[in-house]
């Protein structure tokens, strides 16, 4: 009890460290970290980092980011928030083998003060159409302007900010200094806070604040469970995977109708699916492909052949999975090639239990039960009761029924069976 109760006072006192500093004048700096593709989720969890970090007296923002890319309405909304701050914005890309790629590379040049670890690398923002390949002119023109506009505003090189969009350029951390694409090389946090105290950061043209950083506490801002939780979805394999199984799922029940649960669990995983697609930087050919995959696998249930039809589908959901995703992320073909393999011979399966299924003969009616011997349980007469293929059925004769007698259903009339004795051999 007594270990119960420190545990839960060390825990407070840690929780109230972050506070009591800042009533102290200690300075705190709020942390964020960034890692996968910027999304809306993305967008509105770094505009509430700005926001609170401002609200909260916080010495600045810090953003730990490690991105490929993403969505240009995402990036877009993200540089606005950082441009329009009220409080230094840092963008650190780390840690070792992080990158800040595309839409990553804009907003850390976005940002009042950028550094890089080393063995990380930015750049690569050249637009990429919806279906994918080559933009015409104008869009690549106002990405320039665009980007350029905001190296100029932070006083980093305008003409590798115009390189990144038109030439793919993309430089190590190391040359990106030296350049004046970024500020400083950081390997670890304390380095960053140390190389950052004292440094002035001018937030607009009439306020120039200088940053407290040495010993600054930092407060870290979490994404929270329903952000995490739609950020993770938003991630190019697993909508791959929910689409494809739950395409699957509805497959099987189309071909085996019983109590829906192949559906229900299909239909949730396609609304998952289309969910993570909806955060993502679609091709719509991937879609088109997809939906031609779908179409060909639910053909194959009703026209059964050699397999044709669930070939066509398995290579045309291998084409989505390769042009589903646009830019510098999509489905990895590790995910792709088994996850087909499964869906189309699981297809073919279906198909051939549903054509054997087509062959047989009724599994129910009259047909089925005449001719079968019963014993009777229960006499009355000319009636009696008898328990055939798992039911219990009212019979009758033209003689006198008895019970343990062995009698010969001759026909079905409506719920009655119609019997004779059996004859003994």
């Amino acid at each position: 009890m007594h270990r119960a109760v420190a545990t839960a006072g060390a825990a407070l006192v840690l929780l109230a460290i972050p506070a009591a500093f800042a009533q102290d004048g200690g300075p705190t700096v709020l942390q964020a970290e960034v890692r996968g593709v910027i999304t809306p989720v993305v967008a509105e969890y770094l505009s509430e980092a700005v926001e609170r970090a401002d609200r909260d007296g916080h010495e600045a923002l810090l953003v730990k980011l490690d991105t490929p890319g993403g969505l240009d309405t995402s990036m877009r909304e993200i540089v606005q928030s950082f441009l329009n701050a009220r409080v230094p914005v840092i963008v650190w890309v780390a840690p070792s083998g992080a990158r800040a790629a595309s839409a990553g590379a804009v907003i850390a040049l976005a940002a009042h003060k950028a550094a890089m670890s080393p063995g990380t690398n930015i750049g690569a923002a050249t637009p990429v159409a919806l279906q994918g390949g080559e933009v015409g002119d104008k869009v690549v023109n106002d990405a320039t302007a665009y980007v350029v506009a905001i190296a100029e505003l932070r006083d980093r090189d305008s003409e590798f900010a115009r390189d990144i969009v038109r030439e793919g350029r993309s430089e190590p951390a190391s040359r990106a200094v030296r350049i004046g694409a970024v500020d400083l090389l950081a390997a670890d946090r304390d380095v960053l806070l140390a190389e950052l105290d004292g440094q002035q950061v001018r937030l607009d043209r009439d306020e120039t604040v200088t940053l407290r950083m040495r010993d600054a506490v930092l407060v870290p801002h979490e994404m929270g469970f329903v952000k995490g939780v739609r950020q993770r979805l938003a991630d190019p394999n697993l909508a791959f995977l929910f689409l494809s199984l739950g395409t699957l799922a509805i497959i099987y029940e189309l071909a085996n109708p019983g109590i829906g649960l192949g559906g229900v669990v299909g239909v949730i995983l396609l609304v998952l699916g289309f969910f993570a697609l909806a955060v993502l930087p679609v091709n719509v050919v991937g879609v088109v492909l997809l939906l031609l995959a779908a179409g060909l696998f639910v053909a194959e249930l009703f026209v059964p052949g050699v397999g044709v039809l669930a070939a066509g589908g398995a290579v045309s959901l291998v084409l989505s999975g390769l042009f589903l995703v646009r830019g510098d992320i999509g489905v990895d073909l590790i995910v792709i090639l088994p996850t087909v393999a499964v869906v189309g011979g699981a297809v073919v399966l279906a198909g051939r239990l549903v054509w054997r299924a087509r062959g047989q003969h009724s599994a129910t009616g009259s047909g089925l039960l005449q001719g079968l011997v019963a014993e009777v349980r229960r006499a009355d007469g000319p009636r009696g009761q008898v328990f055939l293929e798992g039911s219990w059925w009212t019979v009758r004769a033209a003689e006198p029924l008895q019970d343990g007698q062995r009698v010969r259903v001759k026909a079905v009339e409506g719920l009655d069976l119609i019997v004779e004795e059996e004859e003994s051999s």
